[in-house]
This record gives structure tokens, C-alpha cells and sequence, in this order.
């Protein structure tokens, strides 16, 4: 058995695929998937798992060195923002808008659907490398 916090297979196998410039996309329940964009569905209950509580699983084992986010975030979800800031305090932000965002998953390896039901809480990762 794995020994590391990341012990969904297919998160797992999604991060040891993911060279440098990949991009990996982590949001609420609503978010809009493309058909042709790999989903895996946490979601189980409203707020369960929450996007914090994924956000932070995969951080255990992605390095990130940009992300980038909703433009509505900042007027429609400052608490979200301030965690994303607070865990992520040295990663550059890239805002967007929110339509362009929903058309930037066509670009992502995955997209993990959390059960998080508060606006704009999606985040696309964008994979540095460790060396």
C-alpha cells in the first residue's frame, strides 16, 4: 500500500504523469467539465471533501510554481482566497476571468471535483519541477 497522503489512485497516477508547465485543476461541486477533460469526482456531500482538504492532499505531492484563479474570486469569495493565499504564500497568482477559466480546463490533465459549494472555489495547478 502507498505510503504517502495521496492514496487516490487516480489523483496519484494524474501527478506521476505531470511534467513541467502541466496543469492539474481542482474545484467545486458546479464547476463545468469538458467532455474531453479527465473527472474525478470526490464529491460525496455538500462541503464534503471540501476544496481546502483536496487542495491540500495534493499539494503533498505536486510541485507547484504558478496558479491560477477566478478574477470573481477576490469580490465573491475573499475568505477562499485569503486560505489559497495563506497556503500557497510564495506561488505567483495568475487572476482570470471566470468564462476563461471554465475554458482553460480543456488544457488540464484532470479536473477533481470536490463537494465545496461556495463560489469560484477552483484553482488550476500549474507543475514546476523539484530539481
Amino acid at each position: 500500500m502507498k505510503k504517502t497522503k495521496v492514496i487516490n489512485s487516480d489523483i496519484s497516477r494524474v501527478i506521476a504523469q505531470m511534467g513541467h508547465f502541466d496543469k492539474l485543476s481542482i474545484g467545486d461541486a458546479g464547476m463545468p467539465v469538458p467532455m474531453t477533460t479527465e473527472k474525478i469526482d470526490l464529491a460525496v456531500d455538500n462541503g464534503i471533501p471540501s476544496f481546502m482538504q483536496v487542495l491540500n492532499n495534493v499539494l503533498e505531492e505536486l510541485e507547484v510554481q504558478r496558479i491560477y484563479l477566478a478574477e470573481e474570486i477576490k469580490t465573491e469569495n475573499p475568505e477562499m482566497l485569503k486560505q489559497i493565499q495563506d497556503r500557497l504564500p510564495e506561488t505567483p497568482i495568475t487572476f482570470m476571468p471566470h468564462d476563461d477559466m471554465k475554458q482553460d480546463l480543456n488544457n488540464v490533465h484532470a479536473f477533481i471535483r470536490t463537494g465545496e459549494m461556495t463560489p469560484y472555489s477552483n484553482i488550476i495547478l500549474e507543475s514546476g519541477v523539484v530539481f
